[in-house]
């Protein structure tokens, strides 16, 4: 019972630390528009308190770190386009959703040591990363009036094109098993010189 109640006052005091923070800069830095620039953080540091909590509780709460991940996530991506301007990339930002939901389940699987829920959370996150890639692109090329975006798309469908070749057609888990399978040859001890 004692370990729940320093939970939740580590977590309030952590939520405490961080509004004060952001409430101490907003007033040392008036010339500035800081809480028009940096309120995503308020986000990300809700997200960051699931990371906080699945810490203090243990391997038993790892999956906290599902929606720690995708709530920080959402926060960065938020932040990102506050900076830009450009709020029109939640047409195709919600894959990034799908991909923090794969992070969240790859750092559950790291926390707890289990390889299997890594390996899903990775899978997941590509799908996510392919999403964006493919939606980007569609609403990037078709929409956008230019700029870098432009080009980063083209290459990013090449490059996605590459890799969904080499990865289907086997290669690629060829050379991984290839290298996994050349024998390790021993370096010999080292003695030291004798004087």
């Amino acid at each position: 019972m004692s370990i729940k109640r320093n939970t939740g006052s580590i977590i309030g005091g952590a939520i405490l630390i961080v509004f004060g923070g952001l409430a101490l800069l907003g007033q040392l830095f008036r010339h500035f528009d800081f809480w028009g620039t940096f309120w995503p953080f308020i986000v990300v540091s809700f997200g960051l308190m699931f990371f906080v909590g699945m810490f203090l509780g243990g391997k038993s709460t790892a999956g906290l770190a599902i929606p720690g991940a995708i709530i920080t996530v959402i926060g960065l991506q938020m932040f990102l386009q506050n900076l830009t301007g450009y709020w029109e990339t939640w047409s195709y930002g919600w894959t990034v959703i799908l991909f923090s939901v794969g992070l969240g389940i790859f750092i559950m699987g790291a926390y707890n040591g289990n390889t299997n829920t890594r390996s899903s959370g990775v899978r997941v996150m590509k799908i996510g990363a392919i999403l964006f890639v493919i939606f980007g692109a569609f609403f990037e090329l078709i929409f956008s009036a230019g700029g870098l975006r432009q080009l980063f798309f083209p290459a990013a469908l090449v490059v996605l094109g590459v890799y969904l070749i080499l990865s289907r057609s086997g290669l690629l888990s060829r050379r991984s098993k290839e290298t996994l399978d050349q024998p390790q040859t021993p370096t010999p001890p080292q003695v030291p010189p004798t004087s």
